[in-house]
């Protein structure tokens, strides 16, 4: 069992004595190598952000050792501290990295504009890094991640429980095997916002102090300082810019994944907004459309993407009689559609897709598995830990598809179509937009 002594561990200490040395560690400071695993032991965890999404990711690894737990809100990591009260507690993840030698692995689920921070202070300390959708917040975040990660050569792995599910895997092969043809469009849609979390505002005026529980400063961590307001946390920062990614960083990971995946697509050319209503400078709209232009692969075609979000659909006549789901994505090639129904969770063949027009595939038989089953995300991720099979939603993977759709958050946030130099990451042919591109970060939280 792990000492308790975390607990008692002073204010002063988070913020003072130890703040040199986790900087370092966060700004690059020397890394020890990961030691060897065998499957029969268990890994050293510490959890980054421990409450909300954390929680599910908590209980997703709770077969190895809980090592430490960082929460900058004791009220939303309460659950996770009375559940491993052996655990060490933090509040600084860059204190626990400096502290903590003996990790394996760590596990990140902060708000979108930690992960990159988190993840790469991580990597740089020598740690294997499982981190939350989207994997960043800005799109020189998720390049810099993926440095970072092929730099180390250490196990990553991005919260995308519908990647590990027998259904995206056997849409993934159903599409490779050319049962639908060649495709040239696709669309992508979620019910996000729309009530989940507030949209299309202003920055709110008015002023709240601080609750104890919570340090805001650490919660804010990179991003510009703005006063604290309970509007932000603990869910709501999502339908901001300045933390969250909207619809686009929520859910659009999960609903592109297995076009993405399927048909190699990589970064987009570019991207517009055919439509919108009520954005800020604060907020995304209320609601979007936009289209993502992808270019030909090797002897694949062109292919243009349609995101909807806010529960905007796609035209019905594309569903073919069928219920249109809250999420979902129509892979359209010219000799069938697959439509995806669902965005995570066990799903079967039968109940992630189906193969439109039906009568056109009646007795289709799919093709042999040819990608890797698993028992789960976080399984998959616990066991390339320890030397098994790499994991499928790696940085290098979760970094492109996180970058083809902040691509189309870019037409957002502008206004403009944008004309997308993946080589230079440049947007426009200028850099006009490059404060959207590579944010401005708060000193001492410099990448």
């Amino acid at each position: 069992m792990h000492s308790n002594r975390g607990q008692g561990i002073s204010r002063r200490y988070f913020f003072g004595a130890s703040a040199s040395a986790a900087l370092m560690v966060a700004m690059g400071g020397c890394a020890s190598a990961p030691r060897r695993i065998s499957k029969t032991e268990k890994l050293n965890i510490g959890i980054v952000g421990s409450g909300g999404r954390g929680g599910n990711n908590l209980e997703g690894v709770s077969s190895e050792n809980i090592v430490a737990l960082c929460d900058v809100d004791e009220v939303t990591g309460a659950g996770a501290f009375k559940k491993y009260p052996n655990a060490k507690r933090y509040r600084d993840f860059r204190v626990m990295l400096e502290r903590e030698k003996g990790l394996d692995a760590i596990v990140v689920s902060t708000p979108d504009h930690t992960h990159a921070v988190a993840a790469i202070a991580g990597l740089r300390a020598g740690k294997h890094v499982y981190c939350e959708k989207p994997l960043g917040h800005s799109i020189w975040e998720v390049r810099k991640m993926r440095e970072a990660a092929e730099r180390s050569g250490l196990v990553t792995q991005m919260g995308q429980q519908g990647h590990a599910t027998e259904g995206t895997r056997r849409a993934v092969e159903v599409i490779r095997s050319g049962a639908i043809g060649d495709v040239t469009e696709l669309h992508v849609w979620t019910d996000r916002p729309a009530g989940w979390w507030p949209q299309g505002e202003e920055r709110p005026t008015d002023r709240h102090e601080v609750p104890a529980h919570l340090d805001w400063d650490l919660w804010l961590g990179p991003a510009a300082y703005r006063p604290y307001h309970p509007i932000y946390v603990p869910f709501k920062w999502r339908g901001r810019w300045d933390f969250g990614t909207g619809a686009i960083g929520d859910m659009g990971v999960h609903n592109l994944d297995p076009a993405f995946w399927a048909l190699e697509l990589g970064e987009p050319v570019s991207a517009e907004v055919i439509a919108s209503d009520r954005i800020t400078e604060d907020c995304p709209p209320l609601w979007s459309i936009i289209q993502v232009n992808f270019p030909a692969r090797g002897n694949r075609s062109a292919v243009k993407m349609v995101f909807y979000d806010g529960k905007k659909v796609p035209p019905a006549d594309l569903f073919m009689g069928e219920q249109i789901s809250d999420n979902g994505s129509l892979i359209i090639g010219n000799k069938g559609t697959i439509y995806t129904r669902t965005w995570h969770g066990g799903m079967s063949e039968a109940d992630m897709f189906l193969l439109l027009p039906k009568k056109e595939f009646i007795g289709y038989v799919p093709p042999m598995p040819t990608i890797p089953r698993t028992q789960g995300h976080h399984e998959e991720f616990i066991l390339a830990c320890k030397g098994g099979p790499r994991t499928q939603s790696d940085f290098v993977y979760a970094s492109r598809l996180t970058e083809a759709l902040l691509v189309g958050q870019l037409a957002l946030r502008t206004g403009q179509k944008i004309s997308w130099d993946e080589k230079r990451m440049r947007a426009n042919g200028s850099d006009k937009l490059n404060h959207l591109i590579r944010p401005e970060f708060r000193k001492g939280w410099e990448i």
